[in-house]
């Protein structure tokens, strides 16, 4: 039966790709698609893109060869590389459904992984396609502030592996509550740190389903609901048959993948520099496309400044990253808050030492470290070969910068060769969501199942059979709601989503565990003090802040643009018919917002900064210490012994299993 609905899913699967071979049907001369197709950010820093995109209306009257506006790839070769994959990654599932028999199987792979493999799968499951799009992009854009998004993302791991790793490793089982609940009062903790892991995994893979669905409605014209429900598919199937053993599989072969396309693609890059690296900075320097692009659409310069080097300007900090309070809050929610997501602690349930444990960190680390530096030199030389101008024409936050720059690159040997590395990054693009998607339902699903029904329901008595059942059932009602979300999502801005996920997990999650595995008095109010306020804080934040839309200053930024404008006409200088229809369309969009207010029925934000870790993570600390020390707990503060003998030596620890 396993096998039969494996083959059903990969044939619908297989089917919606092909759905895609047809070409969209448009009357003749329609324009290109617009911008608004572009996919959806899906992690802060393509969401920050985004938000801060320069307008479509050009400042100056200079004049420019026609943006590229459409990126278009080979579909017959596309198709052809998603097959091999989604057919690769089935039979991992077919192969792991096998193994899977208990609970410690479904949830932690028997503890049977490796620290190598681990390394991988953990790399895999943290670098996501818009990391990989969204970063280069970004330097595309911006230079050098695009970078600094990859060194946080990197330096969480130190967070990781000093802080979480090994004690987690040892003092846990399947879950964050299973680490919170050893001292406590397990139910009423259990059915919080559930809450907290569904919250946060449902954040996170709402953008990323939204992402995904942007993606291939982008680059293959498959319609959204269709490139939803078809990851949908196929993400259910990993984790309802395959469990934790296909998911970290799957995320290995992902992070093969994903290495080896911008190892490939970053050569080519400076094989155009001579492989020489001071010229390769010489050439972004000197180009005149990166200079027009400061001055225009970055620092929106009318007249260019004498003795000003915007090239040079291009590589200084600054262009995006302008206020330094909403840097350090943003660096303590991505260096914290990576320590506190839910499907990154479970990755270090499924190796068999502490040993193991810490070696996965070290080496996700050095792949996580070497990917990002790939990502800055596909970022600059998308930026000089690909020219920022055709970038934003494509998508204005620049999420197409790397498929671009492949085609492009390979183009310059021969144009089935570009048709060849867009075709392969589209699949490990394609490859990387289902691979972070599927981390995300596991973490969820073992929440629901093995917190909630499992430990609070059923008090702990449930047989093997019982709890693998409940674990696959839930796994796919998690993994249908998320397609219903995805599709309900299709038109909202799903930016601020990640800021939250990252916001819940270093405010909420981070310090009870911190202070679980290490405060000897800490105890049940302050693990459910912590969880609620650091979580309550965060979203509340968020929710007031220029992370959500506020449609009157929607219509002040169109009226500047469009007034702008119409002091060029003033000042004798002819218009173009680009910019007289920028004029009527910001016209329109300056009425149609005025008046309005945003989702929390606020005119402008209460809270200034984009991330709100700066402040919701010392309220989460600050609340965890004093439940705790209001509501004081002798049995939690007795059994810190037996914990810290646990969490430092692994004793208690169920032995891994032979696979």
């Amino acid at each position: 039966m396993k096998k039969l609905f494996v083959a059903l899913t990969l044939a619908l699967s297989l089917g919606t790709i092909a759905y895609a071979a047809e070409p969209a049907k448009a009357p003749a001369g329609a324009p290109a698609a617009p911008a608004a197709t572009a996919p959806t950010t899906t992690q802060a820093a393509p969401a920050a893109a985004t938000a801060a995109s320069p307008t479509a209306a050009p400042v100056a009257a200079k004049a420019a060869a026609p943006a590229q506006t459409k990126i278009k790839a080979n579909k017959a070769i596309t198709i052809g590389m998603f097959a091999i994959i989604i057919a690769a990654t089935m039979c991992v599932v077919v192969w792991a459904a096998k193994q899977t028999k208990t609970a410690a199987d479904f949830y932690a792979a028997g503890g049977g992984i490796t620290g190598t493999q681990n390394g991988w799968a953990i790399a895999g499951d943290y670098m996501s396609a818009a990391s990989f799009l969204g970063i280069s992009g970004l330097i595309s854009l911006y230079g050098y502030d695009g970078f600094m998004y990859s060194v946080g993302w990197l330096v969480a791991y130190i967070t990781v592996l000093l802080i979480v790793a090994e004690p987690c490793r040892n003092a846990g089982k399947y879950t964050l509550g299973d680490i919170l609940s050893f001292r406590t009062d397990p139910k009423p903790v259990r059915a919080i740190a559930a809450i907290s892991t569904v919250a946060v995994s449902t954040f996170y893979l709402t953008a990323q389903m939204v992402g995904a669905g942007k993606l291939m409605q982008l680059l293959l014209e498959i319609p959204y609901k269709t490139a939803i429900i078809g990851v949908g598919c196929l993400m259910v199937v990993y984790v309802v048959f395959g469990g934790m053993t296909a998911t970290t599989w799957v995320q290995i072969i992902k992070a093969g993948l994903l290495m080896s396309g911008a190892f490939l693609l970053s050569i080519l890059v400076m094989l155009k520099s001579g492989m020489n690296p001071f010229q390769f900075f010489q050439d972004i320097v000197s180009s005149t496309n990166i200079q027009d692009h400061v001055q225009i659409n970055v620092l929106k310069d009318v007249v260019k400044k004498d003795g000003f080097d915007y090239g040079q300007r291009f590589l200084e900090p600054g262009l995006f990253l302008k206020n330094p309070l909403d840097q350090i809050s943003l660096g303590m929610a991505l260096v914290l808050g990576t320590a506190g997501m839910p499907h990154i602690l479970m990755r270090f349930f499924t190796v068999p030492t502490a040993q193991a444990a810490r070696k996965s960190v070290v080496i996700a680390m050095f792949i996580i470290g070497s990917f990002y530096i790939l990502t800055t030199l596909l970022g600059f030389g998308a930026a000089i070969h690909v020219t920022p101008q055709n970038i934003m024409g494509v998508d204005k936050g620049g999420n197409m910068a790397a498929m671009m720059l492949a085609q492009k690159l390979g183009g310059d040997i021969a144009p089935i060769v570009g048709d060849i590395f867009l075709a392969f990054l589209c699949a490990v693009a394609f490859a990387t969501i289902l691979a972070v998607v599927s981390g995300l339902v596991l973490a969820a699903s073992a929440a629901i199942a093995h917190d909630i029904y499992v430990n609070v329901i059923k008090d702990g008595h449930a047989d093997q059979h019982e709890q693998v059942m409940a674990a696959r059932i839930t796994s796919l009602c998690v993994g249908a709601v998320a397609i219903v979300i995805g599709i309900a999502a299709e038109k909202q801005n799903v930016a601020h989503l990640v800021a939250l996920a990252f916001a819940v997990a270093s405010s909420g999650n981070l310090p009870v565990v911190v202070l679980t595995l290490f405060w000897r008095k800490f105890n049940t109010a302050g693990v459910i003090s912590g969880l609620l306020v650091g979580t309550i804080a965060s979203i509340g934040l968020v929710m007031v802040s220029p992370n959500m839309t506020y449609p009157n200053k929607v219509a002040d930024d169109a009226k500047k643009v469009y007034m702008a404008l119409e002091k060029k006409a003033a000042d004798g200088k002819v218009l173009s018919e680009k910019d007289l229809k920028t004029i009527t369309d910001k016209k329109v969009e300056e009425v149609k917002n005025r008046g309005g207010k945003s989702i929390m029925g606020l005119d402008k934000p209460l809270f200034d900064l984009k991330n709100p870790g700066i402040i919701s993570i010392p309220l989460g600390f600050i609340a965890a210490i004093l439940g705790c020390l209001a509501f004081p707990s002798r049995r939690s503060e007795e059994m810190f012994d037996e914990l810290y003998v646990r969490q430092n030596t692994g004793i208690g620890m169920a032995k891994a299993v032979e696979h």
